[in-house]
């Protein structure tokens, strides 16, 4: 063992580059900068459709199935797509080649998806465009629960108040709540009393157009 031999010759020698070795060791991690949650370009795009009220194999075959089609043909550098229907959620996940600019391909995605609009089923809206990355993994998980306020009031105190509050947290992206029921306002009108009036069915007065 050579080595052993010249640390035996030369003693003074190695032991002052173990001490060099450790002080600057120790220097080099106490002035390295840290990320808890560092920039990973990973090349992924998630496209998620909503239409409340639609069954999961309706979403997949009027709306999933047609956005896949478009996509292949429209968006460049694309390695495979993977997809996820659910009650009137549709999930498109597209995968892109290895140093594939995320940045062009999540604006040719959002380009494609708002020009099928006007084939998709009637009112529905345009879909979250969501860029996968490190940072976008969940870490919390919020449950809101009472015994007094209906689905109704819940939605709207976490869409309104929760949300707003946990979103000024800096660094924090948070979605929207999920569950609950959307507030709903129902109108029942009496036609003959709007005829007697003068409306139309419509709520418009005669002799308007509309």
């Amino acid at each position: 063992m050579w080595i052993v031999r010249l640390a035996l010759r030369r003693t003074y020698t190695f032991v002052v580059a173990s001490l060099l070795i450790a002080v600057l060791g120790g220097v080099s991690i106490y002035r390295m900068s840290t990320d808890i949650f560092p920039e990973i370009d990973i090349p992924v795009v998630s496209v998620v459709w909503q239409y409340a009220g639609m069954p999961a194999d309706e979403i997949e075959t009027r709306i999933v199935f047609i956005n896949e089609r478009i996509l292949t043909s429209s968006v460049n550098e694309i390695e495979h797509i993977e997809s996820q229907s659910l009650d009137g959620v549709g999930v498109i996940r597209i995968y892109f080649h290895p140093g594939a600019k995320i940045a062009e391909a999540e604006a040719q995605v959002t380009a494609t998806c708002q020009t099928l609009l006007k084939i998709m089923p009637p009112g529905i809206t345009p879909p979250y465009i969501v860029r996968y990355s490190a940072t976008s993994v969940p870490i919390v998980q919020i449950a809101v629960s009472s015994d007094k306020l209906t689905e109704e009031q819940l939605y709207d105190c976490a869409n309104n108040f929760i949300i707003q509050r946990l979103g000024a947290v800096q660094g924090a992206r948070v979605p929207a709540p999920w569950g609950g029921k959307w507030p709903q306002i129902m109108v029942d009108l009496d036609l003959d009393a709007l005829y007697a009036r003068g409306y139309r069915s419509t709520a418009q007065p005669l002799g308007t157009t509309g």
